[in-house]
């Protein structure tokens, strides 16, 4: 059975941004599959999409025929690249310097992080078939996912100190929970991992074949599915490790990995900012590209960065969550996050002007307004339920 054997469960519309549908297997339960359908944008997440996602899992959630739900990306160049930052731009056109008053990204982040919440607490088998580009928001789709496939493809970064923003939909929970020195790196270079390091570092489950989603899904159909989840789980894992490859070469993070946590493991930011800058002639073209990067991105992105991972090291996954829903809103709210998008996606200059400007002047003092949240006093947090 292929993935086009299948009862299309989608509304006859236009082309929807999401299409949902169940493979039957052959004890009469069904697969739920999710596939992010906007291929031009790289799969690009946005308002829309992630309520139909919402809605699909809640409803897959209560449904006793679905025993597994896969997510993956339609085309063959991404899962996921990240948010829809187009209509964020220009929600804080019309909202500059009000957190608050920004409706559109009250409701995008609310909404976002309350999908990737339930996917981390997701009572049935997930697999997310994180093949090709897996960026910002992809990561949240596939951090909380039971069982992460990567490729050969599968390019995984978090690289939003390039655009004024920072690690966000949990990505300062999961990197918090890193090697000391290791997600502190990843936050403020944005560096792009492959398979080998997700592997290594538990970002990813399976290495499987970039072309085995279709073997993947017919295997999966052809089992008796158990009743019981974590019995489900299992019998996921075996066909997964059924379909397994030789796990590749040690990837650049973990070659690397003594002298990044020597340099980004400091309690002073100061301190790593310059180990780190040190690193643009660094031999190894994928170091120096991550300093490069660091170097070019915002300041004040990298100090909110380096403070959020270190915060969330200690928290929950909701107060993670909650953290960071504050920290986006005042990131609508400042200059920078405006300017990267401008920059990288709008007059496509790629030539930021940030404010601060520099590492020294995006100090402590100056970034601990990003932890203040920005609704009337006595008001309840917007996730306070999770």
């Amino acid at each position: 059975m292929s993935t086009t054997d299948i009862v299309d469960v989608s509304q006859e519309t236009e082309p929807d941004p999401v299409l949902f549908r169940e493979v039957p297997t052959q004890d009469g339960k069904r697969i739920g599959m999710a596939t992010l359908n906007r291929p031009d944008t790289l799969n690009g997440l946005s308002l829309p999409m992630c309520r139909l996602l919402d809605e699909r899992l809640h409803a897959w959630q209560n449904d006793d025929r679905i025993v597994a739900v896969v997510l993956h990306g339609a085309g063959d160049k991404a899962f996921c690249a990240g948010g829809d930052l187009h209509a964020l731009y220009q929600s804080m056109l019309d909202s500059p310097r009000d957190a608050w008053a920004n409706l559109h990204a009250r409701s995008f982040f609310e909404t976002e992080y309350r999908l990737d919440y339930r996917i981390h607490r997701y009572p049935k088998p997930m697999i997310c078939w994180g093949s090709g580009i897996v960026m910002g928001g992809g990561v949240g789709l596939m951090l909380g996912a039971s069982h992460r496939v990567v490729t050969s493809s599968t390019r995984f970064a978090m690289p939003e100190v390039t655009i004024g923003l920072f690690p966000d939909v949990a990505g300062t929970w999961m990197l918090g929970r890193l090697p000391r020195g290791i997600g502190e790196f990843l936050a403020l270079t944005g560096a792009q991992l492959g398979a080998a390091d997700c592997l290594h570092y538990g970002l990813a489950d399976h290495y499987c074949a970039v072309d085995g989603l279709d073997t993947l899904v017919a295997t999966l159909a052809a089992q008796k599915w158990p009743t019981d989840p974590d019995e489900q789980a299992a019998l996921l894992d075996t066909v997964l490790d059924g379909l397994q490859l030789a796990v590749p070469d040690p990837g650049p993070l973990q070659t690397h990995a003594a002298d990044i946590r020597r340099a980004c493991s400091r309690a002073d930011f100061m301190q790593a900012a310059t180990a780190l800058a040190a690193w643009k002639r660094h031999p190894d073209p994928w170091m120096a590209r991550a300093a490069t990067n660091f170097l070019a991105g915002a300041p004040g992105s990298a100090r909110l960065g380096y403070m959020l991972v270190n915060r969330a090291r200690h928290l929950s996954l909701a107060d993670a969550f909650r953290m960071e829903y504050v920290a986006a809103l005042q990131c609508c709210a400042e200059p920078d996050f405006r300017e990267g998008i401008r920059a990288l996606l709008i007059d496509k200059d790629k030539k930021p002007r940030w404010y601060p400007a520099t590492f020294e002047q995006a100090s402590a003092s100056w970034v601990r307004r990003f932890l203040v949240h920005p609704w009337p006093a006595g008001q309840e947090h917007p996730l306070a339920d999770l």
